[in-house]
């Protein structure tokens, strides 16, 4: 290699990291630290926080599905909202409200003194979250070249994945009310970050256009984009069932196993994020190397599966396995930056927003009935194997709408759909 190519490669590796390090790319990697802290922050104190709210044995289960179910319905209407609300008024117009309403929920339920407050407060934190991270990908797929827009989304998401990491510290030093205070506080100091974030200029354009923007009804007028978007949904559905179920009741699926040591959930959130980290970047790198994300999805998916079946059916009773295998199943959900990429390229950039913020969040949302299924499954089959029914439907979902899903790699951005 001549001095002049060499010169080259390091010019455009440089411009590569100085777009990818652009405000709103960081602002919106912040944002999603922030979702993800407040999701996962639940998973690790639902126990001790019931607990001091006078509430044991089953009931602590029954309260706990409950208390996920209402933050998952919040963020199915506020996937819809403010989805609209991107397409129609903007992506920053979500993120400043989106983090508002989030910020003061989470304050306030640190304040909670019954389970009541405790579930309302949850709904209202989840409808707040539900705009962060679809507008926030919808805002970094747009501004950046269609090279590297897998490295921003990979960004992202792998900050977003410390954000769960940041939520075991800080339940590990302060007890659970301090927690989601710290968290609305995170928050509020986000909203005052983005002051200076500029809009997209794919949307700003279509601004200019008399078009019809995040119209959801167009999702359903049209056969090939209803197809698209239902298959969209349903790739990401494993990662919230191993999320969702297999890792916010490990201590239960511990005590069914038999296992040496009681399963501690903030440990198992952990080593399970933890590890998804790694998986965000490898994936989201491999599919930058093939130019391809259809394929790397598959892998990641058929490779949870082989873990979700380990966890389940293995017959170890040895409590360090055990977070070893949700460090596995963490990894294996590292496609989600790849899923939400994914849907974001799917359509144009009048429902864009639309699309990528109410995706995630109905797949988030699709732990309702599977955490349904389960418990009503739990009664006749026991947990390990309601879990492995469920499991095995959601895994069998994901893989054939996979085949439905376009390749989106290449796709250019700057188009619109048709009414």
């Amino acid at each position: 290699m001549n001095d002049s190519s060499a010169k080259a490669i390091t010019d455009s590796s440089s411009q590569t990291i100085t777009q990818l390090l652009r405000i709103p790319v960081l602002i919106a990697a912040l944002g999603y630290l922030v979702d993800m802290y407040d999701l996962f922050l639940f998973s690790i104190v639902r126990i001790p926080s019931l607990r001091s709210l006078n509430l044991s044995g089953d009931s602590i289960l029954k309260n706990g599905i409950l208390l996920l179910n209402l933050q998952m319905a919040g963020l199915l209407i506020g996937g819809i909202v403010w989805g609209i609300i991107g397409d129609k008024k903007g992506r920053l117009s979500v993120l400043f409200g989106s983090i508002l309403i989030y910020s003061i929920a989470n304050i306030a339920n640190g304040f909670a003194n019954n389970i009541n407050q405790y579930a309302i407060l949850r709904f209202i934190a989840g409808f707040g979250l539900a705009g962060e991270l679809g507008a926030g990908i919808t805002l970094v797929t747009e501004i950046l070249p269609k090279r590297i827009r897998g490295y921003g989304t990979t960004l992202v998401a792998t900050m977003g994945v410390l954000g769960a990491l940041l939520a075991y510290l800080v339940s590990y030093l302060f007890n659970w009310r301090a927690s989601y205070v710290i968290g609305g506080v995170l928050g509020l100091m986000l909203m005052i970050s983005r002051i200076r974030v500029f809009e997209s200029g794919i949307f700003l354009k279509l601004k200019e256009k008399n078009i019809k923007r995040g119209d959801i009804r167009m999702l359903f007028n049209n056969k090939t984009r209803f197809i698209k978007y239902i298959s969209a949904i349903v790739i990401g559905m494993p990662i919230w069932f191993v999320t969702g179920i297999l890792i916010t009741f490990s201590p239960e699926f511990g005590q069914a196993m038999g296992l040496d040591q009681p399963v501690d959930a903030g440990k198992a959130v952990l080593f399970t994020f933890g590890a998804q980290v790694a998986g965000n970047i490898i994936s989201g790198s491999f599919s930058q190397y093939l130019q391809n994300r259809k394929k790397v999805i598959l892998l990641f998916i058929l490779l949870s599966l082989a873990f979700v079946l380990v966890y389940l059916l293995a017959p170890f009773r040895q409590t360090t396995l055990f977070y070893l295998l949700c460090a596995c199943l963490g990894f294996c959900s590292g496609y989600w930056t790849l899923f939400i990429t994914v849907a974001a390229e799917l359509f144009g950039s009048n429902l864009r927003a639309t699309v990528a913020t109410t995706v995630p969040n109905f797949v988030r949302g699709t732990v309702i009935p599977l955490t349904s299924l389960f418990v009503l499954m739990k009664n006749y089959a026991g947990v390990t194997h309601s879990a492995l029914i469920v499991g095995i439907l959601t895994y069998a979902l994901a893989l054939i709408a996979l085949v439905y899903l376009e390749e989106t790699f290449k796709k250019d951005l700057n188009y619109t759909e048709d009414t």
